[in-house]
């Protein structure tokens, strides 16, 4: 694809944006990616202090400026492969979410000592399909399923202060999309109700407490969709950064993510419902309140050890604690006036997420001109205390090995890919069930220049 024109490549960008939507990003660094775009990510994420192409958008917009002259279009497409599977003793499920395709793209142009552009990229997410016939469906037998997708429009302005010294931001346009079929025993269920009005709240504690034990109850609401979700949201969130050329040889850099400002994710008035076992169905509006993506902290350096190896180093503090202390629904029951089951319910599962603190570390070899080969290791902390992890969200994967390659076919035209291994992590939730996750995850990206 050979695109020649700013509006051309302004055109491509709102079409990717359009296909993207809300397409989910499995759970890597807490629901982070573990990289954005294949040369970082071939790196182990590894991004604060080096050019890496408009993927810098994501990270540190600042390195936008150690771009060349001209302009910069990147074509991305990602391939996520998780494997989760979730056992309660004799009992096992396997989820059937095991691929996700993602595109990006990212245009940069530099003008002088001002580089600015636009991209669209997936922030994170996660999520799990589990069969109507596996336990999570507690004797439902419908199938239980989350996919959460976070997604970003940036707009990027890098500028030289000096030859030496460079800071750069992002404005993002962000969007949330979430599915969520969820099973639990009636119990269960009444003991995430923290409150609500009408009739609903009134009736819905007898209610449960009448069911034989074992019954099931249900949350639903999904479209089935890969490009959409049930519940929607947009909002805003920006990025701040620098970098410093300390030397020939040594490059500095950090950014400042800030905590997204995105308003409650909403189904239409009809688009969830609630069941409970021999009660029957009750349509309504699901709303997820104030769910927010956190603020990030990260600073790296880049050192060209020599002609061909170049070796790069970020740390990152994630502020989960800030935003994942609970997740928060509200039920809005479409049934009539004097149904018995008119009116809201409110519901949380509690999260307490730590802070999570990831180290990327990688290195790439140019074998020659044309062909550089990369390595790299991603290790964070898992910030989900086991006993709270739900296998409709196992956000646990803890270490990443990643391999990269790129390779120039002329001075205009590039291809990078990158392979992240993420091994098997085992935990145990408060309820006994065992889950465990691992990731294979491909990046591919087009690079064109003019």
């Amino acid at each position: 694809m050979v695109v020649t024109t700013p509006r051309l490549a302004l055109r491509a960008t709102a079409v990717a944006a359009a296909l993207f939507a809300a397409l989910p990003a499995l759970a890597t660094n807490g629901m982070n990616m573990e990289g954005y775009g294949p040369i970082s990510t071939g790196m182990g994420g590894a991004s604060q202090a080096m050019d890496h192409g408009a993927a810098a958008m994501a990270q540190n917009p600042a390195t936008l400026a150690l771009m060349g002259d001209g302009a910069r279009l990147d074509v991305a497409l990602g391939l996520l492969g998780p494997d989760v599977r979730a056992s309660a003793g004799p009992m096992g499920a396997k989820s059937g979410g095991t691929e996700y395709i993602m595109p990006a793209l990212g245009y940069v142009r530099r003008s002088g000592r001002l580089v600015y552009g636009l991209g669209v990229f997936a922030q994170g997410g996660m999520g799990t399909e589990y069969k109507g016939d596996s336990f999570l469906a507690a004797g439902s037998g419908d199938p239980v399923r989350s996919e959460l997708g976070v997604g970003r429009i940036m707009l990027p302005l890098a500028f030289d202060l000096t030859p030496e010294f460079a800071v750069g931001a992002t404005l993002d346009f962000m969007w949330a999309g979430l599915d969520l079929r969820m099973a639990a025993p009636a119990a269960q269920l009444g003991g995430l109700v923290t409150g609500g009005g009408g009739n609903l709240i009134a009736n819905l504690p007898g209610a449960l407490g009448m069911l034989p034990p074992g019954a099931w109850a249900r949350i639903d609401f999904s479209d089935d969709s890969d490009f959409t979700g049930q519940a929607n949201s947009t909002g805003w969130a920006a990025k701040l950064g620098m970098v410093y050329k300390a030397s020939p040889a040594l490059t500095l850099g950090a950014s400042y993510q800030f905590e997204s400002d995105l308003g409650d994710m909403k189904t239409g008035v009809t688009g969830a419902s609630m069941s409970i076992q021999g009660m029957g169905v009750i349509p309504g509006r699901i709303t997820v309140v104030d769910f927010q993506w956190p603020s990030m902290l990260a600073v790296g350096a880049a050192w060209q050890a020599s002609p061909a190896l170049k070796v790069a180093a970020d740390l990152k503090r994630i502020g989960w604690s800030d935003v994942m202390k609970s997740f928060r629904m509200r039920f809005d029951s479409a049934a009539p006036a004097g149904s018995g089951f008119d009116g809201s319910v409110d519901f949380a599962l509690p999260q307490d997420w730590k802070d999570q603190t990831v180290l990327n570390l990688g290195v790439a070899w140019a074998m020659n001109s044309a062909l550089t080969l990369r390595a790299g290791i991603n290790l964070a902390d898992n910030p989900i205390p086991e006993a709270l992890v739900n296998p409709l969200f196992p956000a646990t994967v803890e270490k990443h090995y990643t391999l990269g390659v790129g390779y120039r076919f002329s001075p205009s035209s590039e291809l990078n890919a990158s392979l992240t291994v993420a091994p098997t992590t085992t935990i145990t939730t408060g309820d006994g069930i065992e889950v465990r996750h691992s990731q294979q995850n491909l990046q591919l990206m087009y690079s064109h220049r003019f």
